[in-house]
């Protein structure tokens, strides 16, 4: 849908102010390499890197050249194991004015997210980067406001908004099929990552590591959040991680998020890394729901997680049960991100990942953290383009 966007169409389903000065950076950008790969350099090649790298490398139109790490024999290994043939780095600043290279694809600690891409942005590179975008809302609103500036495109995950399973979801609910929303609800946790201490430091947290994907989702779904109450916690004040071996707990590891949006609509999630789950990082037989949506004629409820997606419930019966739908994933991964704003770069297109939607989720994560600490409503400033589809 969003690759056969007409500019007119875009300009028109944006509604925002600075629509025509992104679309016209992304036609320009693609007579530019017209015919040509997209080059892409990847900073951070640790246990994601293992999912972008191989789904980049199935685009023909992207070709990776660079791999950075401050570990450098995890880039090295990267580039051995997959077949990269890219250059290597220590450094950002190495890479930077090493290969030359059209987007950045940030895949490092988060806490490190925003300084990083603020670096690329200012050599005049594209970013895709993983969640967050940026540690606080005014951080990855300067650098949305630096990107277009100097007219270069920066997104950040997740791209839950790309599945077959959320496009039948929210034409559900654009169509009337489940009449007036009320109630919605989100869900995603497990016994936390071993691997790295990030996730437990300030700045970390299962609220961009985990909840980021509810709060898309249902954001997506229902519109922009207007307010935030919620509670946080930690449940397991030490961790023996890999890296550090036993570590203070400093970010919170479990959180309850209550957001208001128009119409009377209120949406909740919950996520933590203290919650036992089975399937894990592996939802690929996951039949369990992770999202619901209440209206007075329907209900939906998501099998799955929305970032592995196995189909959508639909009841809207007095007296059949509820059916199955929307079982074809088609093709949809949840690393595929980079992939797509790659080509989108490329080709001139609009992907339907959107920028300020990212911003949103941080506002409201950030908003969360105050509700908690005040234990206050905290009203939200930004918006996104919405409906998403």
């Amino acid at each position: 849908m969003a690759d056969k966007m007409s500019r007119q169409q875009f300009l028109q389903y944006t509604s925002s102010a600075g629509a025509a000065v992104l679309l016209s950076s992304l036609e320009g950008f693609a007579l530019e390499k017209r015919e040509k790969k997209l080059k892409v350099a990847i900073i951070g090649c640790g246990s994601v890197s293992n999912r972008y790298i191989p789904h980049l490398q199935t685009s023909s139109l992207i070709e990776i050249v660079s791999l950075c790490d401050i570990k450098p024999e995890r880039a090295i290994a990267q580039n051995k194991q997959y077949n990269v043939n890219a250059a290597t780095y220590a450094t950002i600043d190495e890479m930077l004015t090493g290969v030359p290279f059209d987007m950045m694809v940030t895949l490092t600690d988060m806490q490190v997210h925003g300084a990083l891409n603020k670096k690329a942005l200012l050599a005049g590179k594209h970013v895709w980067s993983e969640k967050p975008m940026a540690n606080t809302y005014a951080e990855g609103k300067a650098l949305l406001d630096l990107a277009k500036s100097r007219k270069l495109r920066i997104w950040g995950a997740p791209a839950v908004v790309n599945s077959p399973q959320f496009e039948f979801m929210s034409k559900m609910i654009q169509e009337g099929k489940l009449g007036r929303i009320a109630s919605a609800h989100g869900q995603y946790g497990h016994t936390g990552p071993t691997w790295s201490a990030f996730f437990y430091e300030k700045g970390g947290g299962s609220m961009p590591d985990l909840g980021v994907y509810n709060m898309a989702t249902l954001t997506g779904l229902l519109g922009p959040a207007r307010s935030v109450m919620a509670m946080t916690s930690i449940v397991k004040p030490e961790r023996t991680v890999d890296d550090k071996g036993k570590i203070k707990v400093a970010a919170e590891d479990n959180a309850h998020v209550l957001l208001e949006h128009d119409k009377g609509v209120i949406s909740h999630v919950m996520c933590g890394f203290n919650y036992f789950d089975p399937h894990g990082h592996e939802a690929g037989n996951q039949s369990l729901h992770s999202i619901q949506i209440y209206g007075d004629y329907g209900n939906m409820r998501l099998i799955g997680y929305d970032w592995e997606t196995n189909g959508v419930m639909l009841d809207t019966s007095w007296d059949k049960p509820a059916a199955l739908m929307s079982k074809d994933k088609g093709g949809y991964e949840w690393q595929e991100g980079a992939t797509k704003a790659g080509e989108a770069l490329l080709k001139g297109t609009e992907p339907r990942v959107n920028v300020e939607h990212a911003l949103h989720v941080l506002e409201i994560i950030e908003a969360a953290r105050k509700s908690s600490a005040t234990g206050m409503k905290v009203k939200l400033k930004s918006k996104f383009p919405w409906p998403v589809v």
